[in-house]
C-alpha cells in the first residue's frame, strides 16, 4: 500500500488519540484531602469510598485548604475538599483569581451513608453564598466547637470564656463571627461534658443545660498567665477566626490568648489530651470520638476535654475548576 501525506497524517493522529487515551486512563485525579490525621482527610475518605475510591484510585494530597486552592488555581491538582464556613473567604479569592471554579455537590446516596458513618448531616449550600453558584449545592456539614483543658482552664476562666464568645461576637468581623449567638451557643454540645463555667454562664442566659458536666482539676489560684488557642491551617476559617476569637478573649477575659495553626480538629483534641495546648476548636463529630474513645482516637479517650461554646456550622464544600471537565465525583469513579 502507497501511503500518502494524508494516510500518514491519519496515522499519526491515531497515535496521538491512543496515546492520549492511554494516558486519560491511566491518569489518577489529583485529589486534596486535607491535612494528615485531620477532620477534613477522615471525612475526605469517607466520601470518596462512598463513591468506591479507594487508594491508587485518585492521587492524594494531604494540603491544608489554603496551599490546596493555590494548588488548584495553578492547575497542579484538580479537586480540593475543605470543611469551611460559608462563604469560605479561600473559595472566594479563588474564584477571584480563575473565574472559573465549580463546586460539586454529593448525591443523595453518599450523603445518606455519610451521615451513617460520619455523623454529619445534610446541608445544602444557598445559591446565593457564592456569585458563581446557579443552584443549591448538596453537600453534608457539623458544627465547630470550642473545647477546653480541664487541667488548665478553671471554672471562672470558663466562664469568662463562654460569656465573651456571646456578649461580644460583635466585635468579630470575620462572616462566621454572626453565627456566635445565645441561641446558637449550645450546637454540637450533644454528648460532650460541658465546662462547668460555661454551664453557669448559659443557665444564667436561661437556657437548659442537659448533659454530663466536666470535672475539673484547674484551680483559678494556680492559674497560669499565658494560654494557647489550637486553630487550623491559614487557608481555612479555624485560623482567622480563631485569631479575633483570641483578641476578644484577651480584652475580656482573665490571661493572654495566642492562637497557633495546626491540623485542625483531631490535632487539636490530641494536644489538648496531652496537656499542650489549652482550647482548640473542633468539629463536634471527632469531638465525641475523642471523648468516647472511638473512630481516630480508640484507645486514645480524651478525658480533659469539655465543651465551651458553639462557633459555627462547618461544611464540606469540594471545589474544581471548569478546566477539568469534573462535573461530580462520578466522573472519576467512572
Amino acid at each position: 500500500m502507497i501511503k500518502t501525506k494524508k494516510t500518514l497524517t491519519r496515522f499519526a493522529l491515531a497515535g496521538v488519540a491512543s496515546m492520549f487515551a492511554m494516558y486519560g486512563s491511566a491518569h489518577a485525579a489529583k485529589i486534596a484531602i486535607g491535612p494528615p490525621a485531620s477532620e477534613t482527610n477522615s471525612v475526605s475518605r469517607v466520601i470518596l469510598e462512598a463513591y468506591g475510591l479507594q487508594d491508587g484510585d485518585y492521587e492524594a494530597f494531604q494540603e491544608g485548604f489554603g496551599n490546596a486552592a493555590d494548588l488548584v488555581q495553578d492547575g497542579n491538582i484538580d479537586i480540593s475538599i475543605g470543611i469551611l464556613g460559608v462563604p469560605a473567604g479561600s473559595i472566594e479569592s479563588l474564584q477571584a483569581s480563575t473565574g472559573d471554579v465549580v463546586m460539586l455537590g454529593l448525591s443523595d446516596s453518599v450523603i445518606e451513608k455519610a451521615e451513617e458513618e460520619s455523623g454529619y448531616q445534610r446541608f445544602d449550600i444557598p445559591q446565593d453564598s457564592y456569585d458563581f453558584l446557579d443552584s443549591d449545592v448538596p453537600t453534608i456539614a457539623a458544627f465547630a466547637v470550642m473545647v477546653a483543658n480541664t487541667d488548665t482552664i478553671d471554672e471562672e476562666l470558663g466562664y469568662q470564656l463562654a460569656k465573651a464568645m456571646v456578649d461580644n461576637a460583635d466585635e468579630i468581623t470575620h462572616a462566621q463571627g454572626a453565627q456566635m449567638t445565645l441561641e446558637n451557643a449550645l450546637n454540637g454540645a450533644d454528648g460532650l461534658p460541658i465546662h462547668p463555667g460555661a454551664k453557669r454562664y448559659y443557665e444564667e442566659q436561661g437556657l437548659t443545660v442537659d448533659g454530663p458536666v466536666a470535672e475539673l482539676s484547674a484551680d483559678a489560684d494556680n492559674r497560669k498567665d499565658e494560654f494557647t488557642l489550637g486553630t487550623g491551617s491559614q487557608g481555612g476559617t479555624y485560623y482567622p477566626l480563631g485569631g479575633e476569637i483570641a483578641n476578644v478573649w484577651n480584652k475580656h477575659a482573665d490571661g493572654n490568648f495566642t492562637n497557633v495553626e495546626t491540623g485542625a480538629s483531631l490535632e487539636n483534641l490530641a494536644t489538648i489530651s496531652r496537656g499542650s495546648m489549652d482550647v482548640g476548636m473542633a468539629v463536634h463529630v471527632p469531638a465525641l470520638d475523642a471523648i468516647n474513645g472511638e473512630g481516630e482516637f480508640e484507645g486514645k479517650k480524651v478525658e480533659n476535654a469539655a465543651f465551651i461554646g458553639h462557633v459555627y456550622p462547618e461544611v464540606v464544600q469540594i471545589v474544581t475548576r471548569e478546566s477539568t471537565k469534573i462535573g461530580s465525583l462520578d466522573d472519576i469513579a467512572k
